[in-house]
């Protein structure tokens, strides 16, 4: 149970951590790296937009990396998920600015995260249900929803 223990930290981790950075970042600077031609009233507003796609996405995630689940295995596609969710928060870091490549800039933003979003949808429903049986044994699906 040590080892289930600490891959589900590790994902909360990564969740939560994304979640804290993105909102700290469209909240102090993104207005002015991805919309400088709005006011800056509008363009932390289509941040925060950007943020709540992001979240949006989570229920797709959840259908696609369950369907893969029940079908290749939970683990692999909670690695999938985990990959796609750090990898989308890094390249969110590294974009170029709208001053660099125009309006691409807050497109590939977008693009990300859906992904990110996405990934934390299927990491989510996957740990749940990975680790449930082990936290439970002796009624698994009667406490699905206590974790």
């Amino acid at each position: 149970m040590g080892t289930l223990a600490v891959a589900s930290l590790a994902g909360t981790t990564i969740e939560w951590y994304d979640f804290q950075l993105y909102g700290l970042a469209a909240a102090v600077v993104f207005d002015k790296v991805f919309f400088p031609s709005l006011s800056e009233l509008a363009g932390t507003l289509a941040s925060f937009g950007i943020f709540a796609v992001g979240f949006f996405a989570r229920p797709v995630g959840g259908l696609i990396f369950g369907h893969f689940g029940d079908r290749i295995g939970r683990r692999s596609t909670l690695l999938v998920a985990l990959l796609l969710t750090g990898l989308s928060t890094f390249l969110a870091g590294v974009l170029p600015t709208y001053e660099t490549v125009g309006v691409a800039a807050p497109v590939m933003l977008v693009v990300l995260r859906v992904l990110g979003g996405v990934g934390l949808g299927g990491e989510w429903g996957g740990a749940v249900r990975k680790d449930q049986p082990d936290v439970v044994p002796e009624s698994p699906s009667a406490h699905t929803a206590d974790l």
